[in-house]
């Protein structure tokens, strides 16, 4: 027999080596899954404070208008327009974007149920409101049988131009309730539509019946009164929908933070004086239009009309300034430089 060589050992220990290299022994390390961890929320009467459903497995990125969605699935009478969620019970109602997460202590979460009434949503209110006015002001226009009697009277050239003035303003109103205004989350409810309603149809009535009675007295200066009214109301009119449009692109971008800005339309240049142009063009419509008819019942609302546009426009001036702190205090908030 051949003596065995003395590199073998060795020879079989760099084997071993390069096997355990390519080849490693032990079992594939398996991947570990997070668990999730649902919550439970528990809804509570807000009045009474009973528990009126319990909601398990809800998934941390929920929303709340997927839970209100299982809430109106267990308990069909409650609609998610309808239903109102609070974390306290004299606290604001969480917004429908709101995440789960976002506003949980621990697994269980209670939240506070109030029902809201009957809602409709924004856009219907807006298409109500201004549909109304353009078909009220048109029959008073058109004298329909019943409303003057029979009158075979002619119009004043005051009253054609206040009927296509007052058309024009609420068409353009209609139309940017359908392709300008986005409208936020939410509905109102339905007792806030029928106000709104009877202010703005029973003032067109009253004003319509004014302007279009047969007994109309023109404007004492004629055409000298008429001619430039009906320019600075279509003048209002136009800049309102430039200022409207503007508006719709700054909120669809997001970006809070700066305010509103003019752009190379000479309409919107009234951003660098006042927070609120909008408005002030409105206003600037109704007494155009008031001057336009000199009535009492269009200066009446133009009145009214003016006073509410102010408080929004305070109120908007205020939020504004608060959001920017840094900013100059030159803009006011409707009328430039007084208010």
């Amino acid at each position: 027999m051949s003596p065995v060589p003395h590199n073998v050992p060795r020879s079989f220990y760099s084997f071993s080596q390069l096997v355990l290299n390519t080849c490693p022994l032990g079992f594939p390390q398996l991947t570990r899954r997070t668990k999730i961890a649902y919550f439970e929320v528990e809804i509570l009467d807000a009045h009474t404070r009973k528990q009126v459903q319990v909601i398990d497995k809800v998934h941390p990125s929920s929303t709340v208008l997927d839970l209100k969605n299982r809430f109106h699935k267990a308990c069909p009478q409650w609609y998610p327009s309808r239903t109102g969620l609070r974390v306290d019970r004299n606290g604001p109602f969480l917004k429908d974007s709101c995440i789960i997460h976002t506003i949980a202590s621990s697994s269980l979460v209670t939240l506070y149920f109030t029902d809201l009434g009957r809602q409709v949503s924004w856009s219907t209110v807006f298409l109500t409101q201004y549909f109304g006015p353009l078909l009220i002001y048109l029959m008073f226009y058109f004298r329909l049988s019943g409303v003057y009697g029979e009158t075979k009277s002619n119009r004043h050239l005051a009253v054609n131009l206040a009927c296509f003035c007052h058309s024009l303003h609420y068409i353009r109103h209609l139309l940017e309730t359908l392709f300008v205004h986005k409208f936020s989350e939410g509905y109102t409810p339905l007792q806030n539509m029928l106000k709104g309603c009877a202010f703005y149809w029973g003032f067109t009535a009253w004003l319509g019946y004014y302007v279009n009675h047969p007994l109309y007295t023109p404007p004492y200066f004629a055409n000298k009164q008429l001619i430039p009214s009906t320019l600075c109301f279509l003048f209002c009119e136009a800049g309102n929908l430039c200022i409207n449009i503007v508006l719709a692109q700054h909120n669809q971008a997001g970006n809070k933070s700066h305010f509103p800005r003019s752009t190379s339309n000479p309409f919107t240049w009234l951003f660098k004086l006042v927070h609120c142009p909008q408005y002030t063009y409105e206003i600037g419509a109704w007494l155009s239009l008031t001057v336009m008819t000199q009535t009492v019942p269009v200066a009446v609302f133009a009145i009214m009309v003016s006073i509410q546009m102010m408080l929004w426009a305070k109120k908007t001036h205020n939020k504004y300034l608060k959001q920017m702190k840094n900013s100059s205090c030159q803009r006011m908030a409707v009328i430039p430089f007084i208010l």
